[in-house]
């Protein structure tokens, strides 16, 4: 019997094959603006962090010790739809940076990761310590993915395969990731630059910047744009803030699309701190978003599935709670949900 089985879980998608993957570097020209040169896309209040300093990492980290396996609590499968009325919210934590937005008659997922290794490799690279919160069998019909960047912990092929076979979802997502979707089977893609938009029947579906980089080979390095998503609604909006490092964006965002009554705010992947913070918040960055973005509420993400950086698999949860004690915060305001919790917002 599996390991899989003998968990008593859904066994996750096996990584794709190399050759499933888009390494060459793509050929586009897009608009030039103050973060795209043409050719490349970059950010707008950090440089690129230097190879001397990768190099440093590399040769200096010292990472904690994951476990090998932890199981998840159960909880209730999802509804296959939540309510007709728009003004009916409900989040359900997937795993990683993968939630499950129901809004009235709607289901969106944010960056879908099922695999069993966010990597190019099948035998190399992160490996999941836990399965995804919701089966895929137990998750509803899909009717947007909202897609942040390539990397491979939020751009993962066989997830996005599995829905497109099976809901045809409509994919939103950053500039020059297209051509790798279409390659890939995925026909209803839309993709945006920083600050556009697109309707999806009842919802206005927004790109939005962040701090943050792409790739997923060794010559397609900035490439296409990464950013998080904002869901318009008649009943408030929606942001998933993708991956990212602290930065001005957040009041940017507020000033221009208001307060969010939910964000999504990664909370994961931050030591040491010195190279990770340009591209990554750490839970006390986390909170300053809430805060600038003024918040009703938001929702932990990006954090204990896979081990990308150097502290514990439980140390975003324990910085987060002092990050919110320091400033005198209600811990309700900022969910940590369990894999597979859903709450209504």
């Amino acid at each position: 019997m599996s390991k899989e089985k003998l968990r008593g879980h859904e066994p996750h998608l096996r990584t794709e094959k190399p050759r499933d993957r888009l390494l060459a570097r793509p050929t586009r020209r897009y608009p030039v603006s103050d973060h795209c040169n043409g050719d490349k896309f970059h950010n707008l209040h950090h440089p690129e962090r230097a190879l001397t300093q990768v190099f440093t990492w590399l040769r200096t980290r010292q990472p904690s010790r994951w476990p090998g396996w932890e199981d998840n609590p159960v909880f209730p499968a999802p509804p296959a739809r939540l309510s007709t009325q728009l003004r009916d919210w409900r989040a359900t934590f997937i795993n990683h940076a993968t939630v499950l937005l129901q809004i009235g008659p709607y289901n969106l997922l944010t960056d879908p990761v099922w695999s069993e290794r966010v990597s190019p490799f099948q035998n190399l690279g992160p490996r999941r310590v836990r399965a995804a919160g919701v089966a895929l069998k137990d998750l509803p019909r899909i009717d947007i993915v909202l897609l942040s960047h390539n990397h491979y912990d939020h751009l993962d092929l066989a997830t996005l395969k599995f829905l497109e076979r099976r809901d045809h979802p409509h994919i939103v997502t950053g500039l020059g990731n297209a051509p790798l979707l279409h390659a890939n089977g995925m026909r209803h893609v839309t993709e945006l630059d920083w600050w556009g938009s697109v309707e999806h029947k009842d919802l206005t579906l927004h790109f939005t910047p962040a701090q943050h980089f792409s790739g997923r080979g060794i010559r397609d390095r900035d490439m296409t744009l990464w950013g998080g998503l904002w869901v318009d609604t008649p009943a408030g909006g929606c942001f998933f803030a993708g991956d990212t490092g602290y930065g001005p964006h957040f009041a940017d965002i507020r000033a221009r699309l208001g307060a969010p009554r939910l964000a999504l705010l990664p909370i994961g992947a931050y030591e040491p701190y010195w190279f990770m913070g340009p591209v990554h918040m750490n839970p006390d960055d986390a909170v300053r978003a809430h805060l600038d973005l003024d918040a009703r509420a938001s929702l932990a993400i990006h954090f204990n599935t896979f081990q990308l950086t150097d502290e514990s698999i439980g140390q975003p949860v324990i910085d987060l709670g002092e990050a919110l004690a320091r400033r005198g915060m209600d811990p309700s305001a900022f969910l940590v949900l369990k894999e597979g919790e859903g709450r209504a917002v």
